[in-house]
């Protein structure tokens, strides 16, 4: 329904406003503040302090920091190559197989994440493969989830791509692996950057799937974050949320910078 009026207008924007600041920016403030706090008894924390920021980086913490940092980077790139070919394949498919396999790499994300870290844990607990106990269903827990955003961006990508430029390739003899290699996949750049990202971001936060699967060998921050809280260092659980944002932020930043990189090609 459009809104001509100003009033209207106004009343939108203020009902937006006050929902932006109750269900993004206060708990981001939230969370802030508790990281420095030093007491909080009353509405507003105070003893501010940096101690919880200087806890939330000693080698605990840095080691949690740097196993969910690889663990998104892996699954990312795993995430990428498979979600890359299987929204390729399903594009030059008939309707049907594309319906088919864009539902089954939808999947993941219809179900609770712990239940597809459940299945994992059982799938994949004895020979001939055999990664309980490692880092790799881990790794494998994060790329299955987050195959499915990988895919439907890829997808939305190749939708947009215009087809003369394929077309032109293969009527000056170019095989198929090559119109693929030459002219696809850089024109997809962007989308796959985009994928890269999310992939990214959503991997650093995830706790369901990760909670079911992890070894103690290779527990990710918001594992960390999550045992913090349950044994009540609210504080604390917080400067290490505040740690997980700050670098997750700059992970995206640098996706961002290749992504305008492989935008302006």
């Amino acid at each position: 329904m459009l809104l001509w009026s100003r009033t209207s207008k106004a009343i939108v924007l203020a009902v937006f406003a006050v929902l932006v600041a109750v269900v993004v920016v206060a708990p981001l403030a939230t969370v802030l503040l508790a990281a420095v706090a030093g007491r909080w008894t009353g509405a507003l924390p105070s003893e501010l302090t940096g101690e919880h920021l200087a806890d939330a980086v000693n080698p605990d913490g840095m080691a949690s920091l740097l196993v969910s940092v690889q663990t998104a980077l892996l699954a990312g790139i795993a995430s990428v190559v498979i979600g890359t070919w299987a929204a390729v394949a399903a594009h030059d498919a008939p309707g049907p197989v594309r319906r088919l396999t864009l539902g089954l790499c939808h999947l993941p994300i219809a179900v609770p994440s712990v239940v597809v870290g459940l299945g994992l844990l059982i799938a994949f607990n004895r020979p001939p493969l055999l990664l309980g106990g490692t880092q790799w269903i881990v790794i494998l827990a994060h790329a299955v989830l987050v195959l499915a955003f990988t895919v439907s961006t890829v997808t939305a990508g190749l939708d947009r791509l215009d087809p003369a430029y394929e077309q032109a390739a293969r009527s000056l003899g170019a095989s198929e692996a090559r119109v693929l290699l030459r002219v696809r996949l850089p024109l997809l750049l962007p989308s796959l950057a985009a994928a890269a990202g999310l992939a990214v971001a959503l991997s650093m936060g995830e706790l369901g799937a990760t909670i079911m699967v992890y070894p103690p060998s290779w527990r990710t921050l918001p594992v960390t974050i999550f045992t913090l809280s349950d044994r009540g260092d609210a504080f604390l659980a917080s400067a290490s949320t505040v740690v997980l944002l700050v670098v997750t932020a700059l992970l995206l930043f640098a996706l961002s910078r290749i992504r305008s990189r492989a935008a302006l090609r």
